[in-house]
């Protein structure tokens, strides 16, 4: 789906020229997947893709996150997801010599697998080749079963084996669990919790109010917001289906004034509370290329964060991200 020639072509439909092509920007999140992989099993989306994607604005380096792709079919349960690294880690040497390269991979396991934890940490660090940087874990959404794994002590217990290992834990979770984050953050500060796609504000029209949700939201980023080992990503913003704007039934899609006018305010709330030197920008792709293509994202991006002083920019941009994922350029 994310890949097929129809929705290229209709996302070049809309075509901007980048607002700021100097300011240096680390894509903070995006996926990468071989041949039957992706959403809805089309075709494969790699790192040269990517590169395509990403003409026009400065690139210097990119987070691959993990999308359930490419795990080992026979060995132990728990060291299967360690596939995914494999490839991860593949795709990332051949990026190297590339103006984009991959500085991190954030992995899958189930935290909550008490002394076997370690081993696969271990494991998803030697097949990472140096760029293993956390675990993503989905306790709130995205596909495979959610459970009340904020709630678990073992997970807890997971949470705090990774910051013990100098790792940092990407959380995909509704926004109506922010509360009940800050509250795992509390418990464990020496671990780096990164909120996944400005913390799934998800509102679909026919099930109610956005106003509702998003107070709600911003409920939850208050309560972040005291928490010093928490960072927000901001992006995710194209999943139509999440987030109900209804771009990907339209004609033609968004242009980057669209996307500040409905994700704006949102966004620059989300940065005021947190602050610049806690929240990074992400592409979410392919993921969010249904919506529209990488260009216009990141000009709205540019255009949300363009009040800022240059040191925010250059801390929202590239700064943060290298410093939460503790990258090295």
């Amino acid at each position: 789906m994310t890949g097929s020639n129809e929705q290229v072509e209709r996302i070049a439909l809309i075509r901007e020229e980048p607002v700021d092509s100097g300011r240096r920007i680390i894509d903070a999140h995006h996926h990468l997947w071989g041949e039957g992989q992706g959403l809805g099993g089309g075709p494969a989306y790699l790192h040269a893709n990517l590169l395509t994607d990403m003409a026009g604005h400065n690139i210097v380096g990119t987070v691959y996150v993990e999308c359930g792709v490419a795990f080992r079919t026979d060995g132990p349960e728990h060291l299967r997801a360690v596939g995914e690294t494999d490839f991860a880690a593949s795709e990332a040497k051949k990026s190297a010599a590339t103006r984009a390269p991959i500085l991190g991979i954030v992995a899958n396991t189930d935290l909550a697998l008490g002394d076997l934890v370690q081993e696969v940490l271990d494991a998803h660090a030697e097949a990472g080749n140096g760029l293993f940087r956390g675990i993503r874990q989905l306790p709130g959404g995205g596909g495979r079963p959610p459970r009340d794994l904020l709630g678990e002590s073992a997970f807890r217990d997971g949470v705090a084996l990774l910051g013990r290992n100098g790792y940092s834990l990407d959380s995909f979770i509704m926004s109506t669990q922010l509360t009940q984050l800050s509250h795992l953050a509390q418990a464990v500060p020496d671990t780096v919790l990164i909120v996944n796609h400005l913390g799934m504000p998800v509102f679909r029209p026919d099930e109610g109010s956005r106003d509702a949700v998003m107070a709600v939201w911003r409920g939850g980023i208050n309560a972040i917001a005291g928490c010093p080992n928490v960072y927000v990503k901001i992006g995710g913003i194209g999943m139509d289906s999440m987030f109900g704007m209804g771009w990907s039934k339209r004609e033609l899609p968004p242009t980057s004034e669209e996307v500040v006018a409905w994700w704006g305010d949102d966004i620059r709330y989300c940065i005021d509370t947190i602050g610049p030197d806690r929240c990074l920008f992400e592409s979410n792709f392919p993921v969010d290329r249904w919506c529209m293509n990488y260009t216009v994202l990141w000009n709205a991006f540019q255009k949300i964060a363009g009040h800022y002083s240059d040191a925010e920019q250059d801390a929202l941009f590239s700064g943060t991200a290298q410093r939460a994922y503790r990258l090295e350029l």
